[in-house]
């Protein structure tokens, strides 16, 4: 997943369990935080950082946001 412009790349598609990558292309760190529950929040500092997270077990579409953005939204689904 690549973060660019305040905002987060197409919708991705991953297996559960999946290790999810996120690219944060901004100079602004960046949180991608589940909606609902706790089933994933990672921080991404700016300019090029990295962080990673393993995507739910249970198949689904997951809403989330970024922490410090609250424009900035996007969905993860798990098949």
């Amino acid at each position: 997943m690549t973060i660019s412009g305040f905002a987060f790349g197409a919708p991705l598609v991953v297996p559960a369990g999946a290790t999810v990558t996120v690219t944060n292309m901004d100079s602004a760190e960046h949180t991608v935080t589940a909606d609902t529950g706790s089933a994933f929040d990672v921080e991404i500092k700016g300019s090029g950082g990295t962080a990673t997270f393993t995507a739910p077990s249970t198949p689904g579409t997951y809403a989330f946001h970024c922490k410090y953005h609250p424009n900035m939204h996007g969905s993860l689904t798990v098949k």
